[in-house]
């Protein structure tokens, strides 16, 4: 029932783009290079981690990034910097927890072009802006372009709304770099695609988890096996942090909430022991008052091969080797 929206939307798309190709409509070029992690489907696939691991790489190998978001959640879509003191529910989930994980500045807004010239004009002595999230957002002019694809996104294949497709899967030949996330959070990485452009596999590394009222006080898996565990996650697939507590060894009743979901303190009333959460929930249920003690499970990701190696050959006009 749904098809002939689709059919709509694929035009609308169509016609959009090539406005911007022709150039009728303008693109904004910005005085530093842009990198663009994107994807083509709705839904969570694990930009989010990638931005955080290529701002902490890119700092590493001497470069000064900054970071721009739609901030999805956020109230009111206007351009602000982030602070790690901010109210999640005025900036977005992911925006402060890239502020909380990456040493550079973070500015949201619907606008991502105002939001670059914002993070420009406060730092100036930024090198390089990471967009999370803006494939789609062609009025932001790019150097590289980053797709981040899950063996589960794809779903039935066809276009918004009667599918998740933003993007028909052969946009994936014209960015620089595909990135596939283990699907799942399973150890076996899925099959590269049959595209021409590089290709890389990005796998989670989990921690230990620590206590969210006390970051400095944390515990392995064992130390809560045998509890009465709830294990809450409001993330684009709830299910791949379920399944990681399950390879840990920890039985938790599980409560999946939707996508940047703003939680009530009722919502987690749970008779049990502790709780279990990702960091990313983490920041919001930082400001409930909970009675369960609220454990965290910290995820960095690892790419092979190196992909700010590529990124970086790329940003100094060079083809990767």
């Amino acid at each position: 029932m749904l098809l002939p929206l689709a059919g709509l939307f694929v035009a609308l798309r169509t016609l959009r783009r090539w406005l911007y190709r022709s150039g009728l409509l303008p693109v904004v070029d910005l005085p530093v290079p842009v990198v663009v992690i994107g994807n083509i489907t709705v839904g969570g696939v694990g930009k989010t981690p990638l931005v955080i691991f290529l701002a902490q790489r890119l700092a590493s190998m001497g470069w000064r990034p900054g970071i721009v978001s739609r901030g999805y959640g956020a109230s009111g879509g206007v351009v602000r910097e982030v602070e790690t003191s901010d109210d999640p529910q005025q900036v977005g989930d992911e925006p402060l927890l890239l502020r909380n994980r990456c040493v550079c500045p973070v500015v949201v807004g619907a606008d991502r072009v105002a939001a670059a010239q914002h993070l420009l004009a406060a730092h100036p002595e930024t090198q390089v802006i990471l967009s999370d999230d803006g494939l789609q957002h062609y009025r932001l002019s790019r150097r590289v372009e980053i797709a981040v694809i899950s063996a589960e996104s794809e779903m039935n294949g066809w276009p918004l709304p009667a599918g998740p497709m933003r993007e028909p899967r052969a946009r994936l030949n014209e960015v620089d770099a595909i990135v596939s996330s283990s699907s799942g959070f399973r150890s076996a990485a899925p099959p590269a695609p049959t595209f021409s452009v590089p290709h890389f596999i990005m796998k989670p590394r989990f921690g230990d988890l620590y206590l969210l009222a006390d970051p400095a006080r944390k515990v392995t898996a064992t130390n809560l096996a045998g509890l009465r565990l709830h294990a809450v996650a409001g993330i684009g697939n709830p299910q791949r942090f379920f399944h990681q507590l399950d390879v840990l060894g920890l039985i938790a009743e599980t409560h999946p909430f939707p996508d940047h979901h703003a939680y009530l303190a009722a919502e987690l009333a749970f008779a049990g022991d502790a709780i279990l959460t990702t960091e990313k929930d983490a920041v919001k249920l930082a400001r409930l008052s909970v009675a369960l003690p609220v454990w965290v499970l910290p995820m960095d990701v690892s790419v092979e091969p190196d992909l700010a190696l590529t990124v970086v050959e790329k940003l100094n006009g060079r083809s990767p080797a």
